[in-house]
């Protein structure tokens, strides 16, 4: 009997946010709810630092779609839909498919860069405000931003596959290599798109009316392509020795006499090293996203509409502990009523903050405005103390010349 698809949540646009406080509606006063939010004392027995939250709208300014912004993947592609995990794991024709967009999506998630909001969460952490990160993102633009801030990714990872059988990791490059010799008619097509400059481009617009469309999990959908023909290769260790199935015979792992996985085989499957749709979450991820919660004194979401369960049983964990929230992202976010239902309309961003501006250019702004505030508190500091030095000495003299 067929599994029946799992829903994909929230695929139609969220409700418009509320602005808390009302006046950060405009960026100086959302700028200064969220110095408020990150200048408030934590309460007793909680740490200062905050946990950032991070989801697919961050790395837009980095050329990748999102999800479910203005011009989100399921905003603009209104049949899009992502693999599921069940379907990956079952269907060799559906695995060709998703590998032969991911094949030509690779190079572009490979060339992109993590952009001013990834810089100033760095920033934020070195002026001590943020102690660490869980992002839904896949794109390890995080690590790459900021390597000395704990960071866990929720939904795994594209730089790497991971085989279903032995769950060994093998880097995304040699893979996309590896694609790139099974298959030299799409080698030849992407040079080609490469070349035409469609994957240049930072618009999704523009890249769609070159006949490419992208999508947030680093895949290309190129309607009526063949992907029936394209090969993917086996797992290598599964293949040099294969492993045990659970009822105690071995796997089968074959391959072509090119090396690409023959649909005889029993194991050897590569996946990507991210969390499919409909696909769970390892415990220890899941324990470790809670415990940074917990140990942190405050939460700050940015680019995410917390659609998915995953991210919003987070937040809600946070709303039950009772530490300040503040929400950056363009759109509506799930749950949001319950979020601010019992906001205080008198607090200016000490306890709960919701704006409505892009992240790389909101963050690095409050990251310029909280170091002018540190650098004044210093001067004032060191003042007081040159002052207090200056009485003390003229104390003394005095008393020597007495």
């Amino acid at each position: 009997m067929r599994k029946p698809p799992v829903r994909i949540p929230y695929t139609d646009a969220l409700a418009p946010p509320t602005i808390v406080p009302r006046n950060a509606n405009t960026f100086p006063g959302a700028l200064a709810a969220l110095q408020n939010f990150f200048s408030a004392p934590p309460r007793p027995g909680l740490s200062p630092g905050a946990v950032v939250l991070s989801g697919a709208g961050l790395s837009v300014a980095s050329g990748l779609a999102d999800y479910r912004g203005v011009k989100g993947t399921y905003r603009v592609n209104k049949t899009y839909r992502p693999i599921y995990y069940h379907e990956f794991l079952g269907n060799h024709e559906a695995r060709k498919r998703y590998w032969a967009r991911s094949f030509l999506g690779w190079t572009t998630l490979r060339k992109a860069a993590p952009n001013p909001g990834h810089y100033a969460i760095r920033d934020l952490a070195d002026l001590g405000l943020v102690r660490s990160v869980i992002t839904q993102n896949v794109d390890s633009f995080h690590s790459k931003a900021h390597p000395s801030l704990p960071t866990l990714e929720l939904h795994g990872y594209l730089r790497s596959t991971v085989c279903v059988t032995c769950s060994s990791e093998y880097p995304r490059d040699t893979f996309q290599n590896e694609l790139a010799r099974l298959n030299p008619p799409w080698a030849d097509f992407l040079a080609e798109v490469l070349a035409s400059g469609a994957l240049d481009t930072e618009d999704p617009a523009e890249r769609e009316t070159k006949g490419i469309r992208t999508n947030p999990d680093g895949d290309v959908d190129l309607p009526g392509a063949p992907y029936m023909s394209f090969r993917y290769p086996a797992c290598p260790k599964c293949l040099a020795h294969p492993p045990s199935a659970p009822d105690g015979s071995t796997h089968v792992v074959q391959v072509d006499h090119d090396g690409a996985w023959k649909p005889t085989s029993t194991g050897g499957v590569l996946k990507p090293a991210v969390v499919m749709f409909g696909e769970n979450i390892a415990g220890h991820v899941k324990t470790a996203a809670e415990e940074a919660i917990d140990a942190a004194g405050k939460l700050l979401v940015l680019g995410t509409s917390l659609a998915t369960y995953s991210a919003w049983r987070l937040a809600k964990r946070a709303l039950e502990r009772r530490i300040p929230i503040a929400i950056v992202n363009m759109g509506g976010v799930r749950g949001e009523d319950q979020l601010y239902s019992t906001v205080d309309w008198t607090q200016a961003g000490e306890q709960r903050v919701r704006v409505e501006f892009s992240t790389d250019t909101l963050l690095p702004a409050l990251v310029d405005q909280l170091r002018q505030s540190s650098s004044r508190s210093a001067s004032v500091s060191t003042s007081a103390a040159e002052m207090e030095a200056e009485r003390n000495n003229r104390a003394m003299f005095k008393n020597m010349s007495s």
